[in-house]
């Protein structure tokens, strides 16, 4: 799979812009500020529907306009296919598949990639809510139909939620009961098949983690992850006593309402457990946290509560793992992922982003992650200085003011 042209229209910094692609090594050069990191945003927004940069579509828009045009021509297998989306300010997203229209999530089912960046430091050293994302992008790229199951789930947290603050604020709980059985249902439902394709993906990416992180460090420090689940984790805390809970005792709320769950403890680690089985704990962990998720009017269990242990040598990455340890392991996260899509893929090789990720590491880490994406199809690197990227056969494009000012193929030697 690679990406051979993108056009943009008022997308970011960028009033027009038209851009074409090699198979193997591309390099976009600008200094800070002038657009190339907002080239390779747009391009992996057709894989994920969102920035890799910020939450939420508007500042996608270049300022004073109503909506940005993507339109990415990307050769699949033996096919070639035009991906076009429509971002638009205050309503629903457009999209087309080859000028025929679509829904936005068909378009990931055409393109895969996986992005490096600077803000994957984040993903060992940030709040769960990242590393959830992460989690959850991972399924989608994987399965893209499994989008939807993500989408109704969060609908029904929300209207679950919604549902626990109204008998809250009246008190009359015996009301909400019978209502709130039904929400019950389908959070199960949805959030055991979550729980399944999150223990799954875990489990396939064991493999290609420790030998990534190998290949970049050239150490074997046993780098694992796994699943902290708060269905688990309240089973687990509830023989101890039903009135002193893991959610009271050891969860802080931030002004924000994410959650911070010090020292958690890995309840995942088996994905061979079936699903009835799995269905009966989440059911009798709801019937647990009952009086507690009535008092605090929030869903207080679920996959949207659920983190990953990331570890070195058996010691948590967050909090004990050096500055080039942690970075170490996000690029070895990152591409095991890229391994694993590669490996089931029927359809090609992920294209492959490093953004602004060489001029982070030092030269050792550059030529080891450099050997590494080598061995795919396409990769498209972003650098504000030459000399950050190792040495290739690189086709480069010049970026200046949100605009391409020159292009052309060379080999670095620098």
């Amino acid at each position: 799979m690679r990406v051979t042209h993108l056009s943009l229209g008022d997308y970011r910094n960028y009033a027009t812009a038209e851009v074409s692609l090699q198979t193997g090594l591309n390099l976009i050069v600008g200094r800070n500020g002038q657009g190339k990191t907002n080239l390779v945003e747009a391009i992996a927004y057709f894989a994920r529907l969102s920035s890799h940069r910020v939450t939420g579509d508007t500042a996608l828009i270049r300022a004073g306009q109503d909506a940005a045009v993507a339109r990415m021509r990307v050769a699949v297998a033996d096919r070639d296919v035009l991906l076009e989306v429509q971002i638009n300010k205050g309503k629903p997203n457009r999209a087309q598949i080859n000028r025929n229209s679509a829904r936005p999530r068909d378009l990931t089912r055409w393109f895969s990639c996986v992005v490096f960046a600077p803000e994957d430091l984040s993903l060992v050293r940030g709040e769960p809510s990242i590393r959830r994302r992460f989690l959850d992008e991972a399924v989608v790229a994987r399965n893209p139909a499994f989008a939807a199951t993500l989408n109704d789930y969060d609908r029904v947290v929300k209207q679950r939620t919604a549902l626990l603050k109204s008998a809250r604020i009246t008190s009359n709980r015996s009301a909400v009961d019978a209502t709130l059985e039904v929400w019950n249902e389908q959070l199960i439902d949805l959030g055991v098949t979550i729980m399944l394709a999150r223990r799954s993906l875990v489990r396939s990416l064991a493999g290609p983690l420790r030998s990534g992180y190998f290949s970049i460090v050239e150490h074997d420090h046993a780098p694992t992850m796994q699943l902290t689940e708060s269905v688990g984790q309240c089973l687990a805390d509830s023989h101890v006593s039903r009135e002193t809970m893991h959610f009271e005792q050891d969860m802080s709320v931030l002004p924000g309402g994410e959650e911070v769950v010090p020292a958690p403890q890995p309840t995942g680690d088996s994905v061979d457990v079936s699903r009835e089985t799995l269905i009966a704990e989440f059911r009798a962990a709801l019937e647990l946290m009952r009086r507690q998720e009535y008092e605090r009017g929030v869903t207080l269990l679920g996959p949207h509560r659920d983190d990953v242990l990331f570890e070195l040598n058996g010691l948590p990455v967050k909090g004990f793992a050096s500055h080039g340890e942690s970075w170490s392991f996000a690029l070895a996260l990152r591409m095991a992922l890229a391994t694993l899509l590669r490996d089931e893929s029927v359809v090609g090789d992920p294209v492959i982003i490093l953004d602004d990720v060489f001029a982070e590491l030092d030269a050792r880490r550059r030529a080891a992650l450099m050997h590494q994406v080598s061995q795919f199809e396409q990769v498209l690197v972003t650098a504000a200085v030459e000399e950050d990227v190792p040495p290739g056969e690189w086709h480069r494009v010049y970026i200046e003011a949100g605009a391409v000012v020159g292009a052309g193929m060379g080999h670095d030697e620098s």
